[in-house]
């Protein structure tokens, strides 16, 4: 009897930790994002200075590029690749300023994806990785790593999930639109690599750093254009109901 209730408080301290750990992880869910794309990030760097085709690449070349390529595939492929051109993101940035309440909402966008741009063309003059050869179905120029497009998508895109999450109330619009979205932005990664412009490597590299990008523009920048988010200012009104 000792023994077994022994080992039943010891399941039940386990059972307490593992739920602790997991409040822990929840509630510091931006950081741990951050930290898991930042180490991920890392290691794809590494392993592409050191200029070997990755068994990921390998593998996503062998699956999209030489089994998933066929003629009626093709046109949409083109078609969610273009969604992440300066163009099309342009002409999206105009919607938003013309349709959302006031100025700053669109400034607020044309910040992000201008920035996140800039970042991608550092990152890529720093490290100055050739794209794939002999595979390609579209010309592009310039080096490869990481992704361009995945950026600019998972920037833009990522900042109206947030914005969405964040700011609409109605459950069923705030789940369609971020479901919506979120299949854009995967999907346009998917483009690249059957397109043959870049490795797979290439577009998680830019998934990575603009994930970290948009962790750290939705804590400083967003809130300095659009104000404090509805959840935030409910819980600064009920700490200023406590203390008074």
């Amino acid at each position: 009897m000792d023994r077994m209730g022994s080992e039943q408080e010891g399941a039940e301290r386990t059972h307490g930790t593992a739920k602790r750990l997991a409040a822990l992880l929840v509630e510091n869910r931006v950081l741990v994002l951050v930290l898991v794309c930042l180490a991920v990030f890392m290691l794809l760097l590494a392993e592409v200075l050191e200029g070997e085709l990755m068994r990921i690449d390998a593998l996503a070349r062998w699956l999209i590029v030489e089994h998933l390529r066929a003629d009626w595939l093709t046109p949409i492929m083109e078609a969610f690749s273009a969604l992440a051109t300066p163009m099309v993101i342009v002409a999206m940035l105009l919607v938003i300023a013309a349709f959302a309440p006031g100025k700053r909402p669109g400034w607020c966008c044309a910040l992000n994806v201008g920035l996140v741009a800039l970042l991608n063309l550092g990152i890529k003059a720093l490290v100055q990785r050739p794209r794939p050869e002999g595979i390609n179905l579209v010309v592009e120029h310039g080096f490869s790593f990481p992704s361009g497009h995945s950026m600019a998508a998972c920037a833009f895109f990522g900042l109206l999930v947030w914005l969405v999450w964040h700011y609409e109330d109605d459950r069923r619009r705030r789940m369609l639109f971020s479901a919506v979205f979120s299949l854009i932005i995967l999907m346009i990664g998917i483009s690249r690599i059957y397109l043959g412009v870049h490795y797979a490597s290439d577009v998680i590299g830019g998934f990575c750093a603009s994930l970290i990008w948009l962790a750290l523009y939705t804590r400083i920048a967003v809130p300095l254009f659009l104000g404090p988010t509805p959840t935030r200012r409910k819980v600064e009104r009920s700490a200023r109901g406590e203390r008074s």
